[in-house]
This record gives structure tokens, sequence and C-alpha cells, in this order.
């Protein structure tokens, strides 16, 4: 009979962590982000290999507070997020914030509010004592920014038990739909008086469709921010960070990794964080500072 100790057992498996590069993401789809983010990881995992790595994974996170203690326990490497997330993960768990991602073919997108056309409103004042549909407790452009520019403009948000409550005279009431589909079908069918999401999903036909959007317009539009950013944990071995973002920085020049970009949300490339995407880190920062304690 063989016996191993504890000790080896422990050696071998700090090994193996050392030699698996690790990419995470947040997400209530599992699957379809694994089949999203395992191309990468194994592209980049195998330009690596000099520096000792030989296995890829992908981890999945529940939630922000999963994904923290992940990057704190140093289990993931790598991570791909929003802008409200990377700012979480930087401010939290030391994650460092390595570069702009160009999700969906473009560097930035803004949040839309919109309604029905006959709709009396036309300025964020107006949602005063009406319903809003957005996303999820996650998003950054249905959910955070529209609740940052609501409390700007001296508004008080409130959660409806469900979409058809009441919303108090004095407050904008907001339900959770789901998903863009959803809220736009909710203004569309009056269930909701505005709805909120990203520019991207308004001129998506899946998400508004031309049938709903010829009888909705949009009256309040957000700045612009990043659309997205690669993130690596505060402990990474120097030389595996300065290899991944070498990759990631070429390997829009590559003609073979094509489908690889594709499969990772329809990624145009990569580039470095400038001024004005520091600037604009910063602005959402404090946004992320005033936001805290707020929302309910």
């Amino acid at each position: 009979m063989l016996y191993v100790s504890g000790h080896a057992v422990a050696s071998d498996a700090k090994s193996l962590r050392a030699q698996t590069l690790v990419i995470g993401k947040v997400s209530d789809s599992p699957r379809k982000h694994y089949i999203r983010l395992k191309p990468m990881v194994d592209y980049a995992g195998k330009k690596m290999k000099d520096l000792g790595i030989t296995h890829t994974r992908v981890l999945m996170a529940r939630n922000n507070a999963q994904m923290i203690r992940y990057l704190r326990e140093g289990k993931v490497d790598w991570v791909t997020e929003t802008i409200f997330s990377s700012l979480a993960f930087r401010e939290q768990a030391g994650a460092e914030i390595i570069l702009r991602k160009w999700k969906k073919g473009v560097p930035g997108y803004h949040t839309v509010f919109f309604t029905r056309k006959e709709s009396d409103i036309y300025t964020l004042k107006d949602l005063q004592g009406r319903r809003i549909a957005l996303e999820d407790p996650g998003s950054t452009t249905a959910f955070f920014v529209p609740m940052t520019i609501l409390f700007g403009e001296g508004l008080q948000p409130e959660k409806l038990k469900t979409i058809r409550s009441t919303p108090s005279p004095d407050k904008v009431g907001y339900g959770f739909a789901g998903g863009e589909i959803n809220i736009a079908t909710w203004v569309y069918q009056g269930l909701a008086d505005a709805g909120a999401y990203n520019d991207l999903d308004w001129n998506t036909p899946d998400h508004t469709p031309p049938s709903f959007k010829k009888d909705l317009r949009i009256f309040h539009r957000a700045e612009k921010m990043p659309r997205g950013f690669e993130l690596v944990r505060s402990d990474l071995d120097p030389k595996i960070k300065i290899r991944l973002k070498k990759i990631l920085l070429e390997i829009d020049k590559d003609p073979d990794a094509g489908d690889v970009l594709f499969s990772y949300q329809r990624t145009a490339r990569f580039d470095e964080i400038d001024d004005e995407t520091n600037a604009v880190l910063e602005v959402v920062r404090q946004q992320m500072v005033r936001l805290a304690g707020k929302l309910h």
C-alpha cells in the first residue's frame, strides 16, 4: 500500500496551481461564459509554456464578493469585467487593471433612458412617481449608472416589490427585468414608464425589436464610459503579467486568433490604459463611494 503524506499532497497541489493560468468571470450563466472564456485562456496559456504554464482553467464566481475572495486567495489570476466590477476588485482585492477591452467591437458605450413616444416623460425629473425598468443588480449600464444619475439629479430611487407596484409619489420606483429584451418589453407594453440600458442594446434588434423601437424614444443619454477591462491579481508573477499584456496587445494582429477574439465576447482588440481612461475610472470610483449605502 502506498502512503502519501499531507505535506506531499499540498506541495503537489501548490505546484500544479503555479503551472495553471486561471481566468475568472462573475456569471449567473457559467456554461455560456465558459464557452466564451476557455479559448482565450487556452490561447494565452500556450504562449506561456516557457514560463512554466502547462494547464489552463476557467473559474466562475456567483457574485463580486466571491470573486474578491478568489482574488485575495490567489485562486484566480486574470479577470475580465466591466468598469464598476473592475473598480470593486481593485479597491477591495488589490487587483490591477492592465488593459481596456474593446468588447463587442467598441471601446466604450453609454446608458440611454427611454420611454414610449406618447409619454409625458422628457427629463429625468419627470421620473418622480414613475416606474423604471432596469436589468439586474450586477449591470453597469442598466443599474449602477442609472442609479448614479438619479441620485445625482436629487431623485430618490426605491425598489418595487413588483413592476406593477405603485411607487411613492416623491420617489422613482425601479424593478429588475432580468434582461434587455424584457426591459424593452416592459416599457413597450406600459408595465414600466421608462427603461435604461446601453446604446448598443438600443441598436441591437434582439434587445430592442424594430416593432418596439418605432414606438419608443430616448429622453436622456449618459456620458460614455469604457466597455470593459482586463485585470490581474495583485501578487501574480510579474513575468506572467508582462507576458499576458503582450499577448493581449498583439492578439488582434494574429490572423489565427479571430475565432478566439470572437468567442471572447466579440472583442476587437485591447489597448493600454491612457490618461483619459484613468480620469473616467476616477470619476466612476468617486460615484461608487457616493452610492455606497444608498442602494436598497
